[in-house]
């Protein structure tokens, strides 16, 4: 039973790769976030004023829904969150994860991929989503970041 979990929502399956290498480094549980309705190519146009996403992403009190649940979250101490950067910070489906969830005393860890933008202000977009957590680092993670540097930023962390 680890106490570490790594959780990550993955639109094109970029993260969902570098979630993985998370989950070995961090010998940890791993869960998708996945929404009840899955994007479509169609949804994840950004070059489209009416795709799923960018209707989503001008309405910051968006939260698309999700389908399944952790099971006994209350046995992590360490929560790795991954995703995707959409316009400068986490999709909002990231705040109905960490809203759906008491993270009270947690350590959260946010790490993203993304084409070319950063991090920007996720951590302060996200803080409000989990009262009572201490959101401890962020980092953008290259789409091929080897588990070696994975493990090598792991280990800065001093967990």
């Amino acid at each position: 039973m680890s106490t570490k979990l790594v959780a990550y929502f993955s639109a094109s399956g970029v993260t969902a790769r570098v979630a993985e290498k998370v989950a070995r480094a961090v010998n940890g549980d791993l869960f998708e976030i996945e929404p009840t309705i899955p994007y479509s190519n169609a949804d994840l146009n950004w070059n489209n004023p009416k795709s799923r996403s960018t209707l989503e992403m001008k309405d910051l009190t968006s939260r698309p829904s999700i389908s399944g649940k952790v099971d006994k979250m209350n046995q992590y101490s360490t929560v790795f969150i991954g995703f995707p950067i959409w316009w400068y910070i986490a999709p909002t489906i990231i705040n109905t994860f960490l809203e759906s969830y008491d993270f009270k005393g947690k350590k959260i860890i946010l790490f993203a991929t993304s084409g070319g933008s950063g991090m920007g202000k996720t951590k302060e977009k996200l803080q409000p989503s989990a009262p009572g957590a201490a959101i401890v680092a962020e980092k953008k993670l290259e789409a091929n970041a080897s588990l070696d540097a994975i493990v090598r930023w792991i280990g800065s962390l001093g967990l």
